[in-house]
């Protein structure tokens, strides 16, 4: 007999690379209702993020930005206080040290990793605009330096403390973890916490991703038209159509990790390795030095090497999931 969720029940839940289904933080708190589903929750947050979206200059989204920052920095200083209480409370049990490759259905699987990371760290196209906006370009440098510096930071320690909470339980996405079946003993009112706190963040930082893409979209579709900024018209109807198909992409793509695997390999590949490779080796303005076109090649060389291996592998775990989930149905 076939088993599953109902279309109703999957609205209250998100689903992680593992297959396990987890409870939104609404669900577990009010129960199953419409304005707790998936659906509601993303037309409000659309809501709430509509004048952000709205503004035309990335200066007026400094101090949202700043928000996304401390809250990730407190996101980091929960995880850290989750695993102290753990730790303390006996509940903690000694994590692996080494990887168990035998849970690898082929070593291929491992460079699944790289997408995530590449895409943890692309940040490129939003550096041009905040650029054009700082009164001393120079600063430009040291602002990237420092960011670089900061997510390095927050992903080691959330990484770490993460994997010392859960140990081997540990989740492709930590966060599928802080619900009520992660088992660990700690109080549930800093498991939500942690969950809305991130949640948060990355509502914070959406404003700032949209700004660029729109920009981007606008000069792809139309070149040479009078900047975006300046027509009204064309500034809210492309921030209507994108709106819209970013909501349809959330529906219909509930599992965040699925995203970092094909758009990570495909899309922040390009844009953080084999764009800027590219252009060095164009070297338009005669400026590379041969180290700079040697590092260049090497650059893209790999990016290319490891992404086909991570898309061949996604595809393939993608079709192998489909299968066992053909098989669990039927029986």
């Amino acid at each position: 007999m076939p088993s599953g969720h109902s279309p109703s029940t999957s609205s209250y839940r998100r689903r992680d690379v593992g297959g396990k289904a987890h409870v939104l933080v609404l669900t577990e708190w009010f129960g199953q209702h419409w304005w707790t589903g998936l659906e509601a929750v993303l037309v409000a947050a659309a809501v709430l993020l509509l004048p952000l979206v709205l503004r035309k200059r990335v200066d007026s989204l400094k101090f949202t930005s700043a928000v996304s920052i401390l809250l990730a920095v407190v996101f980091m200083l929960v995880s850290l206080g989750i695993a102290v209480y753990a730790l303390f409370s006996g509940t903690v049990k000694m994590p692996r040290m080494v990887p168990d490759f035998s849970r690898l259905s082929s070593p291929f699987e491992l460079f699944t990793a790289v997408p995530v990371i590449v895409v943890a760290f692309t940040f490129h196209f939003n550096v041009h605009p905040i650029r054009a906006e700082l009164s001393k370009t120079s600063d430009m440098k040291a602002a990237v330096c420092i960011s670089l510096v900061l997510c390095a930071v927050i992903y080691a320690v959330v990484g770490f403390f993460g994997f010392l909470l859960f140990g081997n339980a540990t989740m492709a996405d930590v966060l599928a973890n802080f619900d009520r079946s992660s088992g660990v003993g700690v109080p549930q009112a800093l498991n939500d916490a942690a969950r809305l706190i991130y949640a948060l963040h990355l509502v914070l930082v959406f404003p700032l991703l949209h700004f660029s893409l729109r920009v981007n979209v606008d000069e792809l579709l139309f070149p040479g038209r009078r900047p975006l900024a300046t027509d009204t018209r064309r500034f809210v109807t492309l921030t209507a159509v994108l709106m819209a198909v970013l909501y349809a992409l959330a529906i219909a793509i509930p599992s965040i990790w699925t995203l970092f695997e094909f758009c990570g390999s495909t899309f922040a590949v390009c844009i953080s390795l084999i764009f800027p490779g590219a252009i060095v080796l164009k070297d338009a303005h005669g400026i590379a030095k041969r180290k700079d076109k040697a590092l260049a090649a090497t650059m893209i060389t790999l990016a290319v090497i490891t992404s086909s291996i991570a898309i061949a592998s996604n595809i393939m775990s993608s079709i192998n999931g489909k299968v066992e989930g053909g098989h669990a149905t039927a029986r």
